[in-house]
């Protein structure tokens, strides 16, 4: 791990925007991506009882994911059509996916999610990382795949290769890294995980 390129990299940071996300420049930035309405509907969505209507789970999936930033033009109507699509019994096991990711049994759920989501040829880290990370924007991350592949060659983060097909062991490596390298900067660059990747993103490009 190349902590000198984290440390540059705050440095920059902060030199252009010395309140971190605090700062008005970055206020008007981060208005584009409504973060706290984002994790609030994520929060009211994916309530424990929400969880006893599968159908129900699966409809605020897509809305959540036809409402973020993070998540691409192309990809969003492609998930809705494929959520309307789904059986019964695959509303159910995409459901219940979730709810082990948020409060069970994380890589059980991970991989039942994934299972849905191939038929659909839709098992892409945006997709299955995008509802958890509103859900819970201080532990959980988005995977982004651009983003994720330039961390982790820029800060030499050992022992982890990006792969396209999501695994839950990289998820949980990387997860882990992320919430190890925001405790060595500003809490100004950390106010969630996917700030903190959005920083480490705009400020390791041409590391020195």
């Amino acid at each position: 791990m190349n902590w000198q390129r984290l440390a540059l990299a705050e440095k920059r940071f902060l030199a252009q925007y010395p309140d971190g996300f605090q700062d008005p420049a970055m206020v008007e930035i981060i208005k584009k991506h409504k973060p706290e309405k984002m994790t609030a509907m994520a929060a009211e969505a994916f309530a424990r009882p929400n969880f006893k209507k599968p159908e129900l789970i699966v409809e605020q999936m897509a809305k959540i994911i036809g409402a973020s930033s993070m998540v691409s033009m192309f990809e969003k109507p492609k998930f809705r059509d494929f959520a309307r699509g789904l059986t019964d019994a695959q509303k159910r096991s995409l459901s219940q996916g979730l709810f082990e990711f948020l409060y069970g049994d994380q890589e059980k759920g991970f991989g039942l999610m994934l299972s849905v989501l191939e038929k659909g040829s839709l098992a892409k880290w945006t997709i299955l990382t995008v509802c958890p990370a509103y859900f819970a924007p201080d532990k959980e991350v988005y995977v982004k795949p651009s983003t994720t592949k330039d961390i982790i060659r820029h800060l030499e983060i050992p022992n982890l290769e990006y792969k396209p097909r999501p695994t839950f062991a990289f998820y949980e490596g990387y997860r882990k890294q992320i919430n190890q390298m925001k405790k060595k900067v500003h809490k100004s660059l950390r106010p969630s995980n996917a700030a903190f990747t959005g920083f480490l993103m705009s400020t390791l490009k041409d590391p020195q």
